[in-house]
């Protein structure tokens, strides 16, 4: 009777382990991990290399290049402005974020270059508080930008827009309403010495995780 038992045992755990190797090398049951480890992966926006924590936006700003390759501006995963949109234009282009809702309220450019100074100047007072404020330049933006402009950015906290100059690349995202410095700025100077094209400095970008809210980045 024993040995009968001890049979009936070594059969049972003979069947439980033929079981197991055709369900762990069985394509389907592959196929579903994968697909459950695929689901719980963080997922990140924006081409950006960490997934944003809670209460934050994931964003990607980048300059065009010379006045060839246009700017790109990306918030929440979503292209706002790009090349291959065909809405990028010469000097600023611009996406005003609502800066708790995360909802995108205007996006286009101001052309420095052939545009009228006192209405870029009022698109740019007439920003709402609160707002996230996308910039990234493409082709010369100097030429109609005044001081008067460059300080409507230095109250959204842009350190370096003082010191822009022709055909320099541009890009920041501040908040109006707050005077706080941004860490969300970059700018290539044009120099001879260190153009990457022909007359043109290399494109810069910057790209992060933004808080939602009414306050801006901290100092």
């Amino acid at each position: 009777m024993r040995y009968r038992a001890v049979l009936h045992i070594a059969a049972i755990i003979a069947v439980l382990l033929i079981t197991w190797g055709i369900t762990i090398n069985s394509p389907d049951i592959h196929e579903k991990a994968r697909r459950v480890l695929a689901t719980s992966a963080p997922v990140t926006k924006c081409g950006l290399s960490k997934v944003c924590p809670p209460n934050h936006f994931a964003l990607h700003v980048k300059s065009g290049a010379a006045n060839v390759v246009g700017p790109r501006i990306c918030f929440e995963d979503k292209i706002i402005i790009g090349h291959m949109l065909n809405n990028v234009g010469p000097g600023l282009n611009i996406a005003i974020i609502n800066g708790e809702k995360g909802v995108v309220e205007k996006s286009g450019y101001l052309n420095m270059k052939i545009g009228r100074q006192d209405e870029i100047l009022k698109y740019l007072n007439d920003i709402k508080p609160g707002r996230i404020v996308m910039v990234a330049s493409f082709d010369d933006m100097t030429k109609k930008l005044t001081n008067d402009m460059r300080e409507v950015f230095v109250r959204m906290g842009s350190t370096l827009i003082k010191s822009v100059q022709s055909r320099d690349n541009w890009v920041f995202v501040g908040r109006t309403g707050t005077g706080n410095r941004s860490s969300f700025e970059k700018q290539a100077v044009n120099d001879e010495k260190t153009n990457l094209y022909e007359g043109w400095p290399m494109a810069v970008e910057v790209g992060g995780c933004f808080p939602r809210g009414a306050d801006g980045p901290k100092p």
